[in-house]
């Protein structure tokens, strides 16, 4: 499996990644393209393709500072979700060796208990805090998000660092 990092929007490679994005996440969760654009001119910001024998797979985009690595949106292509490749992807993500953050929406049906549950499968700790996730659109308000960390839960310090860097520098990229 391959990590290739996309730095510009103007390539083959991001163009499939922006197709599974605006598929896999709800209008409120997605970035228009003139923000992502400029969030991916940021040097702590990481759009990477995810392909397995030269075939697209996925992809995660995520922050990375010294303190944590926050996965912001990743998804696997349908047709090959369960198979162990997005199990894979975010093993080698987490051998960087940061702690890692990332959300998900509550559980009220089948999909999201089987999002929880691979996360958890995954190593992955829930978090206790009432997270409200800001809009990355005008049009929309904040929306609750469940909070999972790797490989611990996050202490209250941590995640005042985690909501401080998500609130300043995430959110900078959006309307």
């Amino acid at each position: 499996m391959e990590r290739k990092r996309i730095v510009r929007v103007d390539t083959p490679e991001f163009e499939r990644i922006w197709k599974l994005y605006l598929q896999s996440f709800p209008e409120y969760e997605q970035r228009i393209l003139s923000d992502q654009t400029e969030a991916m001119t940021q040097p702590d910001y990481y759009v990477e393709e995810i392909s397995q024998l030269s075939r697209f797979v996925g992809f995660m985009m995520y922050w990375k500072n010294k303190n944590f690595i926050y996965l912001e949106h990743f998804a696997v292509m349908p047709e090959m979700r369960g198979a162990g490749m997005g199990t894979k992807a975010l093993h080698m993500l987490m051998a960087e060796g940061l702690p890692v953050i990332l959300e998900i929406d509550p559980p009220k049906g089948e999909r999201e208990e089987k999002r929880k549950k691979f996360y958890l499968g995954c190593g992955f700790e829930e978090n206790e805090y009432k997270h409200i996730h800001p809009p990355y659109k005008s049009q929309f308000e904040g929306h609750k998000l469940e909070l999972l960390s790797y490989p611990k839960k996050l202490a209250p310090e941590a995640y005042s660092q985690f909501l401080l860097y998500l609130t300043n520098r995430v959110m900078a990229f959006s309307e």
